[in-house]
């Protein structure tokens, strides 16, 4: 039996190099971010990013603070939609977050704002498939939402953001 040897070339040790970089980044920036965190239910996992307290603090002092946390409104209930709305707002939040690309206050996008839409009608089935009986599809607004009359329930309104150096 005859042993190869392993010819380690330049590309191929850069790229061992450039491997080990990545995943060392990226398990640093996990433990830095504490990651572990966003694969439970706990609300406190959303105030890792200092953004978010605000929204945090209004959901202690809302009506929905003993019945629904964060997941139970911002993410769907069926798996594994929940996994990948979570995966995905966690990728682009975190991109987001590190270049500081996001608008102050933050604004929940077009595609979230239906899960949460969702969520609202799945909870509250009892009174919105009644209000759904009553009217024919052709009645309903394509705008209406849930939101525009209860947008403080699951947070009440944030104290008014000022910008830097105001008092």
């Amino acid at each position: 039996m005859t042993r190869r040897k392993l010819a380690i070339t330049g590309s191929g040790l850069a790229l061992a190099g450039a491997f080990g970089i990545f995943l060392g980044t990226g398990a640093f920036t996990f433990h830095y971010g504490e990651g572990l965190s966003y694969f439970s239910t706990d609300p406190t996992s959303c105030t890792n990013c200092h953004i978010m307290q605000v929204h945090y603090d209004t959901w202690l002092q809302s009506s929905h603070r003993g019945v629904a946390n964060c997941v139970d409104c911002h993410l769907p209930a069926d798996f594994p939609h929940n996994f990948v709305s979570k995966a995905d707002n966690g990728f682009f939040h975190s991109w987001e977050f590190t270049f500081q690309n996001f608008h102050e206050p933050i604004q929940i996008k077009p595609r979230n704002q239906r899960i949460l839409e969702n969520n609202c009608i799945r909870c509250h089935s009892a009174i919105t498939d009644q209000m759904r009986a009553h009217h024919t599809p052709r009645d309903r607004k394509d705008d209406m939402s849930c939101l525009h009359c209860h947008s403080d329930v699951g947070h009440t309104a944030p104290p008014r953001m000022t910008a830097r150096g105001e008092k």
